[in-house]
């Protein structure tokens, strides 16, 4: 009888120790899928920046601290409740109110405070590198270069300086001065992994100084509700080193790269020159993105949709659909070999 209880038990204890060790390896899998999806472009716990490496380091901190109040308090609770689950005393009582209720947490707390505090120096410290204007407007960001013959970005929405949109270029370890603001509604510039977010405020400017450390390219997105396109309100920040960056502002200084396309007569006869600029041509308008340049950039939309002819023919012929509540019209009218015209002379202009 012994012997053939000893073989119903052993079966159990082994398929006890499978679940074990696969409630274990299920266990480990969340928690690696966890801390990689803590990676990546867009990511705060990922930082590329100092002003990111102090954020995320004031978050664990900050969390260690709400993790010790916490358990001091249940650990008072556990003691009163079941470890001396009996009568106390109102002496008692007080005690247990005022050191873990008020003493503790208050200590705690304003460690915090100071060490929060003691962090914000560095994040208004004075930059040494570029300075950039960027307006969040509905639904894309304007972006304005300062350079030694275009001074006065600091009037950052006047549109002085070397015209872009919806990509931002830094200099990798550079102290960079971004200057916000915005022509319509509240909007919040936010690069995870280079900084913390600021809000684009109408009326008035406001600063942001980013320093990152580590070259490539980030997604920067819009972190306050704007509006109908607010999910939609992306741009990128591409982080190169000091020549790249020359470089860049210097070509988007120029004229267009493509003059001579018959897409470009397309372009001006229908009208897409009132709302939007192509220098070297008679397309002047202010109130949508520069396209000088359009296809030297990562996406179009501000974020929504990779640089390519068939996607540009698409935004244009039908905009609503693929932003819904973006301010420009759709052109799905124009014939299909005039939009696709339009769309090859835009993606050739780098």
């Amino acid at each position: 009888m012994g012997k053939l209880r000893r073989d119903m038990v052993a079966p159990a204890r082994r398929r006890g120790r499978s679940r074990a060790r696969t409630a274990r390896a299920m266990a480990l899998g969340m928690v690696a899928a966890a801390l990689a999806g803590c990676r990546g472009p867009q990511s705060a716990f990922d930082p590329a920046g100092t002003e990111a490496a102090g954020v995320i380091h004031l978050f664990w901190v900050m969390a260690a601290g709400a993790a010790l109040i916490w358990l001091f308090v249940m650990g008072i609770s556990v003691y009163a409740t079941r470890v001396q689950p009996g009568a106390h005393s109102e002496r008692t009582g007080n005690r247990f109110i005022l050191w873990g209720g008020v003493a503790f947490p208050v200590v705690v707390l304003t460690a915090l405070l100071v060490f929060g505090l003691r962090l914000m120096p560095g994040f208004r410290a004075p930059a040494d590198g570029p300075r950039i204007a960027v307006s969040g407007e509905r639904f894309w960001w304007r972006v304005h270069y300062d350079t030694p013959d275009t001074p006065g970005v600091a009037k950052a929405l006047t549109l002085e300086g070397v015209p872009s949109a919806n990509e931002v270029w830094l200099p990798v370890g550079r102290r960079s001065e971004i200057l916000l603001g915005s022509p319509d509604v509240i909007h919040s510039f936010w690069v995870p992994n280079i900084a913390g977010k600021t809000d684009t405020i109408p009326g008035r400017i406001n600063r942001l100084v980013l320093e990152p450390t580590r070259l490539g390219t980030f997604n920067g997105i819009c972190a306050e509700f704007c509006g109908t396109a607010h999910a939609q309100m992306g741009f990128r920040v591409r982080v190169v080193s000091q020549a790249d960056y020359d470089a860049r502002v210097a070509l988007e200084a120029s004229d267009a790269a493509v003059l001579d396309h018959p897409g470009r007569a397309s372009f001006e006869q229908a009208g897409c020159g009132a709302c939007h600029a192509v220098r070297g041509t008679a397309s002047v308008g202010l109130v949508g993105p520069d396209l000088t340049h359009l296809a030297s950039r990562q996406t179009l939309g501000a974020g929504i949709l990779p640089v390519t002819p068939d996607n540009i023919a698409r935004f244009v012929a039908l905009t609503e659909h693929e932003k819904p509540g973006v301010q420009m019209p759709p052109f799905s009218m124009l014939p299909p070999d005039e939009l696709a015209s339009i769309a090859a002379w835009l993606g050739a202009l780098r």
